[in-house]
């Protein structure tokens, strides 16, 4: 495990390499960290690399806070599986101690299940997978230096795919105002009164989908991970943003943001104090869309709009304002749940893969990552300002800010955080099965980038962590001090043959088996760019 707590003379010792250096002040470089100004800059660039491990730039150390399987309470409730996206909130305004809510995306052929094959999966493989996603919260705290997780404490506790959650609706979604579970939670935001929006991402993995092709309700089964096997629960369930109360665990399941492959929902407010959200959907040729909330301090309704980003235009999702919609969805009900053909029929621009969505603390400008596309396979960040900086117009500004490549060094981005100071951060992830792979060849890891947002060299993406093979960094926060970066490290050796033939043992190491788990980044470097 990397060097993750600093000596004096190792502090002094770092910041004399560096002296002089200021948090903009970042080289142009590439991702081989060659260039020879960047010890000027404080940062030394990460070579992406194939070690098996959580590789840092200098200045930088890590430790491990919690991971699979551990127990979090006396009921025995564990610490789920493919930790994803996490969210901090203080205790009593505390910043060294909190609740740290983390989703937990999807299960692993073969870690709960033997065999891991979807059509051999028993009942009780199945009902133990459920168990593994949804979200955790924990409570942490940071004592001697390190943050650690508070065990047995009365605020942890798992939402998983067996808990029973509200349905938020006009109307009962397949004959229920309750689902069963939260599961494909992948990236998420918080909002102002400070829950967490938990997104339902590839919900069709788990119990298929519907099709409406025929003017009738078809359900098609899932064969990925397959329990519609043994379990019966309408898709129509799935697929949605989940706001949850961290300090209590009340859950509901928001119908009005709309239904289909939800990586984040990222809330601001408008200058009328309702709450604004924006969301990608993370597929090919889908959509961005934007909800304002009916009245401050919820989002159980509102407007729901998708982006037209070649006029520069927020197009209304509203069956009693447009014909076309009135003539194909019977309700406002059944549009939110048929929200992708919805989009489509007022003419939405399609996109790379829209995924997660971060605001400018500065500016208000509107980051989004589009991860790639079979025709643009390095993906890009796409940039939206708002007509005269209002979250609720009609119209914006798009383009875009930064395109992946072997030229700027990094590929298929995804995850995205700005820190305490206002620059820019992201995670990549190329799929752990074309890594290295062309037309990825020279991107052997998913990596961890820092991107200043002012100064000679802003927007300059500068490397500073890879992932261990098979794995991507995901769901990046900032301590309130940004001291600390919260980091998901996921799915590490899922690109392996099989469990006999492991390209990853993180992080344990020798012949283990790998595990997901959050990682805390802290050291000289990250306070020298981010501390407050």
């Amino acid at each position: 495990m990397m060097k993750s707590h600093w000596s004096r003379r190792e502090f002094l010792s770092f910041m004399g390499r560096t002296a002089g250096a200021t948090a903009v002040a970042l080289p142009v470089m590439s991702c081989s960290g060659t260039d020879p100004d960047a010890a000027l800059a404080g940062i030394s660039p990460v070579a992406p690399g194939t070690d098996d491990e959580v590789v840092l730039a200098d200045g930088l150390g890590y430790d491990l806070l919690v991971s699979w399987p551990e127990q979090i309470n006396g009921k025995g409730e564990r610490f789920g599986f493919n930790n994803d996206y996490t969210a901090f909130f203080p205790i009593d305004g505390n910043p060294h101690d909190g609740l740290l809510w983390v989703n937990h995306e999807e299960v692993l052929s073969g870690y709960f299940a033997s065999p891991g094959d979807p059509e051999e999966k028993s009942r009780e493989d199945v009902e133990r997978e459920v168990l593994e996603v949804g979200g955790s919260i924990i409570r942490i705290s940071r004592q001697g230096g390190r943050w650690r997780l508070v065990r047995n404490d009365r605020f942890n506790r798992r939402i998983s795919g067996a808990t029973r959650i509200p349905i938020i609706s006009e109307q009962p979604i397949a004959g229920s105002r309750t689902a069963v579970g939260t599961l494909g939670n992948c990236a998420g935001g918080v909002t102002p009164w400070q829950t967490v929006l938990t997104c339902e991402e590839n919900f069709h993995f788990f119990y298929g989908d519907v099709s409406f092709d025929t003017g009738e309700r078809v359900h098609e089964k899932s064969r990925l991970i397959g329990w519609d096997r043994y379990l019966y629960h309408p898709p129509e369930h799935y697929g949605w943003v989940v706001e949850v109360d961290p300090f209590t665990g009340a859950a509901n399941k928001l119908t009005a943001l709309g239904r289909f492959a939800h990586e984040g929902a990222t809330v601001t407010l408008a200058r009328d104090g309702r709450a604004v959200v924006y969301m990608g959907d993370d597929k090919t040729d889908e959509h961005i869309y934007k909800f304002v909330g009916g009245e401050p301090g919820s989002l159980a309704r509102g407007a729901l709009y998708v982006a037209d980003t070649d006029q520069g235009r927020w197009l209304p999702l509203d069956v009693a304002g447009d014909t076309r919609l009135q003539q194909a969805f019977g309700s406002q009900t059944e549009l939110l749940v048929r929200t992708r053909e919805a989009a489509k029929l007022v003419g939405a621009t399609p996109q790379d893969r829209p995924e997660d969505i971060e605001i400018d603390p500065q500016t208000g400008a509107v980051f989004i990552s589009l991860t790639k596309h079979k025709e643009r396979p390095f993906g890009s960040i796409l940039k939206l300002v708002e007509k005269d900086g209002d979250p609720s117009a009609q119209e914006f500004a798009a383009s875009t800010f930064l395109a992946g490549g072997p030229e700027t060094g990094f590929a298929c981005p995804d995850n995205l955080v700005f820190d305490p100071r206002g620059n820019l951060w992201m995670c990549t992830d190329i799929a752990s099965y074309e890594i290295n792979e062309p037309p990825y060849d020279s991107f052997p890891s998913n990596g961890l980038f820092h991107i200043p947002m002012s100064g000679m060299h802003a927007g300059v993406p500068v490397q500073v962590a890879y992932a261990p093979p098979g794995a991507e960094l995901t769901g990046p926060t900032f301590s309130p001090d940004g001291r600390t970066l919260f980091l998901s490290v996921q799915h590490p050796g899922e690109n392996s043959d099989s469990t006999d033939a492991l390209d990853s043992h993180w992080p344990d190491g020798g012949d283990a088996l790998p595990r997901p788990g959050v990682i805390c980044v802290s050291g000289p470097l990250l306070d020298q760019l981010t501390a407050v």
